[in-house]
């Protein structure tokens, strides 16, 4: 019986393990709410409540590993900041403010304690009385340069209970997630344009709401630019994109999957619903073919959520 649970499935792989799992604390949770109120739906919880609980562990064993060395997890975010985009010039506080996705007054306060410490270097910008450039000290970099193998051993090791390739899917769908709330653009070399901006899934539906409509999972149409592909097809901005080609437009990256199934014809076939109506439109992307893999980048934590392309 368990030798049925592990049998191979191609040389060197087995079968995947993940349905066999004992309950956790969040089936219990669920178990208990489905007992006292069955009449809601409990199915998100499974989801958000593992991310949640997950988080909390992986934030404990961080800080763990980062207080060795005698760092808190916001003062690691600046000094791997710094190492990751700075240069001899040093980098300007603006920028820092909008990689870290914190205030002026919170950014102003941190590099304060940071200069005390002595891991920082503040400078006014020569090009800029009115910018500040920061860079790392020498203390700065050998701190950095200690933490860092220990703190990316330690992330593996938290991630020890899964396969590569489990990794590799979790990163994906993770990834799918969290563009949803960051937004996307198209690269700046990408070879199609649709003029359009779009929002997530989720903000679809609660706009609908907000206006009396039944919710509808799909992308909204925030702008579509005058002259551009989708408005001479006849998108309009309040349309809600629901499927393209043959996928459902759940999310960004079901409509970058069916730009790529229908690159090479340069047409889009794109079902939509205006108020209570749906309809079809086919927008041309012209006929120059439209390049396969990571079709889209994110712009940031500070992005407003949308997706430009």
């Amino acid at each position: 019986m368990l030798g049925g649970m592990h049998a191979q499935a191609g040389a060197g792989t087995f079968e995947s393990d993940h349905h066999c799992l004992p309950r956790d604390s969040v089936d219990a949770l669920q178990a208990s709410w489905l007992q006292r109120r069955p009449d809601l739906d409990f199915d998100p919880l499974g989801v958000c409540a593992r991310l949640t609980r997950v988080r909390t562990h992986i934030d404990v064993e961080v800080e763990r590993v980062l207080a060795a060395h005698g760092l808190g997890t916001a003062t690691f975010a600046v000094l791997i900041t710094l190492a990751r985009v700075g240069d001899g010039a040093g980098v300007s506080q603006r920028r820092l403010m909008d990689e870290l996705g914190l205030t002026s007054g919170t950014i102003s306060l941190r590099m304060n304690k940071l200069v005390e410490e002595g891991l920082i270097e503040r400078r006014e910008d020569p090009a800029s009385r009115r910018n500040t450039l920061i860079t790392l000290t020498e203390k700065g970099r050998e701190l950095f340069e200690r933490a860092v193998p220990a703190h990316l051993q330690n992330e593996r090791r938290l991630l020890s209970a899964l396969s590569d390739g489990e990794r590799e899917t979790l990163e994906a769908l993770l990834r799918k997630l969290l563009v949803e709330f960051e937004g996307s653009i198209c690269f700046a070399d990408a070879h199609f344009r649709l003029g359009l901006t779009l929002a997530p899934a989720h903000v679809a539906i609660s706009m609908r709401e907000s206006v009396g409509l039944d919710p509808l999972v799909g992308l909204l149409v925030r702008e579509a630019a005058d002259g551009g592909p989708a408005a001479v097809a006849g998108v309009r901005t309040g349309d809600v994109l629901v499927k393209a080609g043959r996928r459902e437009l759940r999310s960004i990256a079901s409509l970058y999957a069916a730009i790529g199934d229908e690159g090479a014809s340069g047409k889009l076939k794109v079902r939509l619903v205006r108020g209570l109506a749906e309809e079809g439109v086919t927008i041309s992307m012209g006929a120059t073919p439209v390049p396969q893999g990571r079709l889209a980048a994110t712009p940031g934590r500070t992005g407003s959520g949308d997706h430009k392309l």
